[in-house]
């Protein structure tokens, strides 16, 4: 009914560049810079994603291509130590993948990649194979929705069940994100509950009330 992304698979990018386990240092660079994008799903396969290779991977190469004394070594793990030496993506990939399923929510993906501290994760089909990327970017998206469609979907789907008329008259109008409620309610026990849902809305910044209760005639 309306046009909010609430899933990863609404805003993801379904077009997508990897590479398999062999493929050469060279190779990746080249792809990542074709491409601008600071990451690749490493996959078998039919598509299954056994790892992610990264700009920071790639760059431990040229970290340590000087040979820094040992003090400064010990301060980095063996396994990013190794990867000065390596040549291929699997010996590059980061491993097991922090992925996110296609059918997530946007808060989901939002959260995998704060907690993860990663910009991009791959995205999963139903079967597990590779369906797609989702970046920061992409989850950005929902706050370039227009005023006129959130404010719609907050009377819809919110408004009209918690404040019906004619116990409650409400205007919702949206400017720059932020949701300004204005009107009488019969029930102000409700206003933090609305608070929380308005909130909810894809693209909602902030959410302002202008309410008086509405008294008994």
């Amino acid at each position: 009914m309306y046009d909010t992304p609430h899933l990863v698979s609404d805003v993801m990018t379904h077009t997508v560049a990897a590479v398999g386990r062999r493929a050469p240092f060279k190779e990746i660079v080249q792809l990542m810079q074709d491409w601008q994008i600071s990451a690749l799903p490493v996959i078998e396969g039919q598509g299954r994603v056994v790892g992610v290779v990264s700009e920071a991977d790639l760059l431990t190469k040229e970290e340590l291509r000087d040979g820094p004394d040992a003090a400064y070594l010990q301060l980095r793990q063996p396994v990013d130590v190794a990867k000065a030496d390596a040549l291929s993506a699997g010996d590059l990939m980061s491993s097991p993948a922090v992925t996110i399923s296609a059918d997530a929510t946007l808060a989901e993906a939002s959260r995998t990649m704060a907690q993860e501290g990663v910009k991009r994760l791959p995205v999963l089909d139903e079967v597990g194979l590779l369906a797609g990327v989702v970046s920061r970017a992409d989850l950005l998206k929902v706050f370039l929705r227009g005023g006129d469609k959130i404010a719609e979907e907050v009377r819809h789907e919110i408004v009209s069940h918690l404040f019906p008329p004619p116990a409650s008259v409400i205007d919702v109008e949206v400017h720059d994100g932020v949701a300004t409620l204005t009107g009488r309610i019969h029930d102000t026990g409700l206003v933090p509950i609305a608070a929380r849902l308005v909130r909810s809305v894809e693209g909602v910044v902030d959410v302002q009330f202008d309410l008086a209760r509405e008294t008994a005639q």
